[in-house]
């Protein structure tokens, strides 16, 4: 039951990767919970809220996060829908959990200063993983994709004359992101060098490696941290964190909180909503160091 409603989300829903991933580890372990060890005895038609409960104060007891177990909740929820619509089972025993309260804290994002200094430092065009190391920062923070949209970009979606890039992100959802001639320039530079480091053989991912082989997600992640580790403030640095550099300096310098939302392939614009809190506490923190009178100075007024 488990392989099969994890075949619909992939094949069928187009779950991401990230969320099937994530999903699969999340309901072995309810399994393994359920069962004793021996999830080839799991018989989700007998489940009830109960059982559910039990299983989700042992995460909480253990000291899951909040939010992982929140995660958890929603697994267990699509998994008993997809029970319910192709196994004929008669209610969700998972709609009765409560999810558990979050806390909502700010994107972490790399200052324009910081971003500046990392994407013109010194570059040997020459060396190929060089290269394409420096262009996946750029590219990120320069169209504000996602590591799993860097990975699966398709050389043939990428337009330099017109300077567009064609992606497929979450749920096999297709959209169009225009940049600029100095991205454009270093992708000529790019592929260049990588046809000639590769071979003559066409390629159909963007992004290779020496081998002619596509990335993978952990050596994007390694690319950025590494760029990233000691040269900005920020708390994280991994490849989300340049994407939330995107939309915060997008929005930082005028663009339209929709057009940002269709950049960044939002769903809800209430998901890119959260980018304009970053940019007030800017504000208010510029203000304060400013403004005069915006602090007072040498005790209270009125007296």
């Amino acid at each position: 039951m488990l392989a099969s409603f994890l075949t619909y989300i992939r094949c069928e829903l187009n779950f991401s990767a990230h969320t099937v991933s994530a999903y699969t580890h999340d309901l072995q372990q309810w399994a393994d919970f359920a069962t004793g060890g021996a999830p080839d005895n799991l018989r989700p038609h007998d489940v009830t809220a109960n059982d559910l409960r039990l299983w989700i104060a042992s995460l909480a007891k253990s000291g899951d996060a909040p939010r992982t177990i929140r995660r958890k909740i929603q697994a267990l929820r699509a998994f008993f829908r997809y029970m319910m619509r192709y196994h004929g089972m008669s209610y969700n025993p998972a709609a009765e959990l409560t999810l558990a309260k979050t806390d909502k804290p700010l994107p972490v994002y790399v200052r324009p200063n910081e971003t500046d200094a990392i994407l013109n430092a010194p570059l040997d065009t020459g060396d190929f993983n060089e290269m394409r190391n420096r262009l996946i920062v750029d590219m990120i923070y320069s169209t504000g994709l996602r590591c799993s949209e860097i990975q699966g970009l398709m050389d043939k979606d990428v337009d330099t004359a017109r300077g567009e890039l064609k992606v497929l992100g979450k749920r096999n959802k297709e959209r169009i992101i225009p940049f600029g001639k100095e991205l454009s320039d270093m992708i000529t530079t790019y592929r260049k060098l990588r046809d000639g480091t590769v071979g003559s053989t066409c390629q159909n991912e963007f992004f290779v490696r020496e081998s002619g082989e596509p990335l993978y997600r952990k050596l994007i992640y390694n690319v950025v941290h590494k760029a990233l580790a000691g040269n900005t403030v920020a708390s994280r640095q991994s490849p989300h964190v340049l994407r939330h550099s995107f939309a915060t300096d997008m929005l930082n310098n005028g663009a339209d909180l929709y057009a940002v939302q269709q950049l960044l392939g939002h769903q809800s614009l209430a998901t890119t909503q959260v980018y304009t809190h970053i940019t007030y506490r800017e504000l208010k923190q510029n203000y304060q160091q400013a403004h005069p009178r915006a602090l007072k100075k040498g005790g209270d007024y009125g007296r």
